[in-house]
């Protein structure tokens, strides 16, 4: 499903080069569940935003499902964008004031997607909501929160979960909570990558790929 070959990404300011990740060569299957580590400064972000497609390499080459995005014009990212991949942030990133099911429902307006209310209000439920859709953000705990945001990434039926740093505004009980949803959805054969710098977090993947430098220094399966 997601292949990188020979990936660098450099930023230049005047003189100054950062290469954030530095030839990175690395495939990650359908139905796979891995988490990115790595500490400050390894290339985490950098490499979320290449496999989100929120930006492309400098050099070397990028497949999602055996399209190759480094070529392609900014609307067909983000068409890809809202194909693909389901995102969810540490901050939530609900609309205040908005019920559960209007934020869910927020990714199908831009796709054009008809029939919102019922895809929205079954993927409340799928993530043990269905009795929440009406509840706004400030009326729910932070794991309920993050669930919300599951559900909203689960809901154009994307091929990948793209989670960035899912738990760091939650406690333990919610971590966990919120860890066995992924589980749960990579057991029914979704596609989940996690970026993280929690082990705690970690422990939960089937892979562990770990960044330091914008290289890879290691590649775990369990």
């Amino acid at each position: 499903m997601i292949e990188l070959e020979h990936v660098s990404k450099v930023y230049r300011t005047g003189d100054i080069e950062l290469r954030a990740l530095d030839d990175v060569s690395l495939r990650i299957d359908d139905g796979d569940l891995v988490a990115i580590m790595g500490p400050s400064g390894s290339g985490k972000s950098t490499m979320m935003n290449i496999l989100g497609c929120l930006d492309v390499p400098s050099s070397g080459t990028y497949r999602l499902d055996g399209v190759d995005v480094g070529g392609l014009s900014d609307n067909r990212l983000a068409d890809i964008r809202l194909e693909k991949i389901g995102f969810v942030f540490q901050s939530f990133n609900l609309l205040p004031r908005t019920s559960a099911i209007r934020n869910v429902e927020l990714p199908m307006v831009y796709a054009g997607i008809k029939n919102r209310r019922g895809r929205a209000q079954r993927a409340l439920a799928r993530v043990g909501l269905g009795d929440r859709t009406h509840h706004q953000p400030n009326e729910l705990s932070g794991g309920q929160q993050q669930r919300v945001a599951v559900a909203r990434a689960l809901v154009t039926d994307p091929s990948m979960i793209l989670a960035d740093e899912p738990t760091g505004n939650l406690d333990t009980a919610s971590t966990v909570d919120v860890m066995t949803l992924f589980v749960e959805l990579h057991e029914a054969g979704r596609t989940v990558v996690l970026i993280t710098h929690e082990p705690e977090v970690a422990e939960f993947a089937k892979r562990v790929i770990t960044l330091r430098d914008g290289r890879v220094v290691e590649d775990v399966r369990r």
